[in-house]
């Protein structure tokens, strides 16, 4: 439960944080007291740059904690931040608020990320963009304040890893920005994203950590990235996981001398990528790599555990390579999620929970006919509680509907799903999701199109002489491409996982 401080108080103890750091005052009233994470948590990252709801992905992959990736400036200089970069997406509770909501009502949060691979090669990481601390302090209580968020999250790698002066300038931040958390009251968590190799931090993630013990700013998690490690070398990724954590223990023992074993463990978190990373099949991170790493994470008592990222964990792209949206091995939807979300502790299971399923969940149509399915509901803890239904997923020239749209849980609803002669061929996944005051769970209908009349693409074709900015869409080859930032004569397919152009699927 959230709890506001008195008024009085709140505003007077705001006002001489602010004095004292030379921050602005970023609102009137007070902020809420964020609720704590849990000791141990669960939190992939969700690409926030796709469309798609946060909330809705949280609550069909059983994800309670996300990793909300990325913050950063639209242009190199500004001390702006908005997410992805993109001027129509600023820190406001327009954006993302309601879903961060709905999260933290079921008893989930969100860990807000700054940097990422694309900012930290481009100079639009806030602290290599902007050289003010003090702005810099004041986004990151904004974004803090704005979603009443407990912890913050520093992605630094590649380019912004040698930028000795931002490194400096964002732990400077960083300390201003616990001062300030301390004076209110609140409980302020910061992480650190870093690469590895397979055994500890490089050079440059290891003098990063120390310019924050010279600062003062407070680290509460180390969280090694244990994929990517390019060295041409056969890999065993669970076996390297705990090698490279192995490592950091090590080298956090040199930091910090007066913590604990336990203190030390805890303070390591790891970032996985499910099945084939950006290298290729001799870094595949499997399922039963999972359970291993799983198995070893609640031994140990680490931190956190995450992955890249929460739209890649289906198995839509068997035998491919590393992309935004699936893992290139064969796997169910939700699989590597399932393993690792028990990880999260220090909830309360919901007293008032339930079950779904359809049946049938599956069905092949022609294009232009339809098929119904039943969506049969149960009581499995406590009493029987409204449900409210939802369907998402259906391609263009397919609806999807349920009736009624609302429930009690014991009932059932029909799922009408109806195609047109514009529907294109292929299989889609359907997920229907129920969302009680307490809980939320959903299941998924395979739907595989034939005889549909194919491309229905809106957006315009891609020109390679046109210049395209943050969030412009366009349409190439049957699908629809979202550019992630400023580009021109880059051909959307071409430019890999972590280029300019993002496959919205196809159209």
């Amino acid at each position: 439960m959230r709890r506001l401080r008195s008024l009085p108080a709140a505003l007077a103890a705001a006002a001489t944080a602010v004095a004292a750091l030379g921050l602005t005052a970023l609102s009137s009233t007070p902020a809420q007291a964020a609720t704590p994470l849990p000791a141990h948590v669960f939190a992939p990252y969700f690409e926030s740059w796709t469309g798609e709801s946060p909330a809705a992905l949280s609550a069909q992959s059983g994800a309670k904690h996300l990793t909300m990736a990325f913050l950063q400036t639209a242009t190199k200089g500004s001390c702006t931040a908005y997410w992805n970069g993109d001027t129509s997406l600023p820190v406001d509770t327009k954006s993302f608020g309601a879903d961060i909501k709905t999260i933290q009502g079921r008893g989930g949060d969100v860990i807000p990320s700054f940097g990422g691979y694309t900012a930290d090669t481009t100079g639009t990481e806030i602290a290599d963009s902007c050289t003010d601390v003090d702005q810099i302090a004041a986004v990151y209580q904004k974004v803090i304040t704005t979603y009443d968020v407990p912890r913050l999250d520093m992605d630094i790698e590649v380019d912004a890893l040698d930028n000795t002066a931002g490194i400096d300038r964002r732990n400077k931040a960083i300390k201003k920005v616990q001062d300030w958390a301390a004076s209110t009251g609140r409980k302020l968590e910061i992480s650190y994203t870093l690469p590895t190799t397979t055994r500890g931090l490089a050079a440059s993630g290891l003098a990063l950590l120390r310019n924050a013990v010279t600062n003062g700013a407070r680290v509460d998690v180390a969280n090694i990235m244990t994929f990517d490690y390019y060295d041409n070398a056969q890999h065993d990724m669970a076996q390297d996981t705990k090698t490279a954590a192995q490592g950091l223990y090590d080298q956090l023992a040199k930091l910090y001398p007066a913590k604990t074993p336990a203190q030390l463990w805890g303070m390591i978190g790891v970032t996985e990528m499910p099945g084939v990373d950006d290298f290729g099949p001799a870094e595949t991170f499997t399922l039963p790599n999972a359970t291993t790493v799983y198995d070893w994470a609640t031994a140990k008592g680490i931190n956190t555990l995450s992955f890249w990222a929460l739209q890649r964990d289906n198995g839509k792209c068997p035998g491919g390579g590393a992309r935004d949206d699936c893992s290139g091995i064969e796997q169910g939807t939700w699989d590597f999620s399932r393993v690792f979300a028990p990880f999260t502790g220090g909830n309360t299971p919901p007293s008032d929970d339930f079950s779904l399923a359809l049946s049938p969940p599956a069905a092949t149509l022609k294009a232009g006919t339809s098929a119904t399915s039943t969506l049969k509901t149960a009581v499995t803890a406590g009493g029987a509680r409204t449900l409210d239904l939802s369907v998402s997923g259906a391609p263009a020239g397919v609806t999807a509907s349920l009736s009624p749209a609302s429930v009690t849980a014991g009932d059932t609803s029909t799922l009408t799903v109806s195609t047109t002669q514009a529907a294109v061929n292929g299989t889609y996944s359907l997920v229907v999701t129920a969302t009680s005051p307490s809980a939320a769970h959903s299941t998924t209908y395979s739907l595989t199109i034939t005889g549909g009349s194919g491309n229905q693409c809106t957006a315009a074709p891609w020109a390679s002489g046109t210049v395209y900015t943050a969030g412009q869409q366009v349409s190439h080859k049957g699908h629809t491409w979202k550019a992630k930032w400023w580009t021109t004569g880059e051909e959307p397919g071409t430019t890999g996982q972590w280029g300019v152009w993002q496959d919205l699927g196809a159209c």
